[in-house]
C-alpha cells in the first residue's frame, strides 16, 4: 500500500453538515427595546399636539398664510439676506486683516471680533435703537430720521454677524495645506489666481457648514428684531394675537414658517457642500 494511501486512510472524515457550527446573529434587545420605547413617546408626542384642542389648527390654517404673515416673513428672509450678505462681506475683511502681516490691521480685527462676540445681540440692537441719545444729529440730519427700525435692524444684525464670520472665514483659509499654496507659487500663478483657483475652493469645504448654521441661526435671530418694532414674521404674528388674544395658534404659524424655511435652507445645504466636497474623496 502506498504512503498517499494510507495518509488517505488516517485523515479524519469531513464534519456532516449538522456537525458545522450555526452562526447566530447576536440578539440586540436592548436596542429594539429603546427603539420601541421611542417610538411610544414620539406617537405620544405627535398625537397630544395634534388632538390638543388648545392648538386650534384651524386658526393656524386661517392665518397660516394671510397677507400681513407673508409681508413679516418676506421682511425676514429680506433682512436674513442682506445681514448675511454683508456680514461675510465685512468678515472677509476682518479675515484678511487677522491674517495679514501688519500688526496694527491684527490688533483691529481681534478687538473687533473680542467686542461684538461678548456683546449680545438685543443689546447691541438695543443700543443702536437708542444711538440718538448719544448723537442726536448725523451729517445735519436728526438721527431718529436717519435710523429707524429696520436700518437699526440691519446695522446691529450685521456688525454682530461680521464678527462671527470673520473667524470662519480665516478658519477655512488656514484649514488649507501651505504646500498648495507654495505649489501655486512655483507654478508662477499670480497672487489673485493663487487665491481664487487655489485657495478660495478648498477652504469653503471647512467654510460652508458654519457658514450655513449662520445662515439658519441668522433667520431665526432675526426675530430678536420684533423688540425694536421691526414688522417681522414673528413681530406680525404678535400684532395679529394682540388684537384677537389667540396666542397659541399665531405662535405655531410662525413655527412652522421658521421650520420650513430652514429646512429649505438645509437643503440647499447638502447641495452646497457636496458641489464643494468634488474631489475630496477617493471613490471606488
Amino acid at each position: 500500500m502506498s504512503s498517499d494511501t494510507l495518509a488517505k486512510a488516517a485523515a479524519p472524515a469531513p464534519p456532516e453538515p449538522a456537525d458545522i457550527l450555526r452562526i447566530v446573529p447576536q440578539r440586540r434587545y436592548g436596542q429594539w427595546t429603546a427603539a420601541v420605547a421611542v417610538l411610544a413617546l414620539l406617537g405620544f408626542a405627535v398625537n397630544s399636539v395634534l388632538r390638543n384642542e388648545a392648538f386650534q389648527w384651524d386658526v393656524v390654517a386661517q392665518y397660516l398664510t394671510t397677507d400681513s404673515v407673508l409681508r413679516g416673513l418676506w421682511l425676514t428672509l429680506w433682512l436674513t439676506a442682506v445681514v448675511m450678505a454683508l456680514g461675510f462681506a465685512l468678515g472677509a475683511l476682518l479675515a484678511a486683516a487677522r491674517l495679514s502681516a501688519n500688526p496694527v490691521l491684527r490688533a483691529v480685527s481681534w478687538g473687533y471680533v473680542w467686542l461684538f462676540r461678548s456683546i449680545p445681540i438685543l443689546v447691541q440692537l438695543l443700543l443702536w435703537f437708542n444711538i440718538g441719545a448719544l448723537y442726536p444729529q448725523i451729517l445735519g440730519v436728526k438721527t431718529v430720521d436717519l435710523l429707524g427700525p429696520v436700518t437699526v435692524a440691519v446695522i446691529g444684525l450685521t456688525l454682530h454677524e461680521a464678527a462671527y464670520a470673520a473667524e470662519v472665514v480665516r478658519a477655512g483659509i488656514l484649514s488649507v495645506d501651505r504646500g498648495q499654496i507654495e505649489a501655486a507659487q512655483a507654478l508662477g500663478l499670480s497672487r489673485w489666481r493663487r487665491w481664487w483657483r487655489i485657495v478660495l475652493p478648498q477652504a469653503m469645504r471647512s467654510i460652508v457648514p458654519p457658514a450655513a448654521n449662520m445662515l439658519i441661526g441668522t433667520l431665526k435671530g432675526t426675530s430678536i428684531v420684533s423688540v425694536i418694532a421691526v414688522s417681522d414674521l414673528l413681530f406680525s404674528a404678535q400684532l395679529i394675537y394682540h388684537r384677537t388674544y389667540q396666542v397659541i395658534p399665531l405662535l405655531m404659524v410662525a413655527t412652522i414658517w421658521y421650520t420650513v424655511v430652514t429646512s429649505v435652507l438645509g437643503v440647499g445645504q447638502y447641495y452646497v457642500e457636496r458641489h464643494f466636497a468634488r474631489g475630496a474623496g477617493r471613490t471606488r
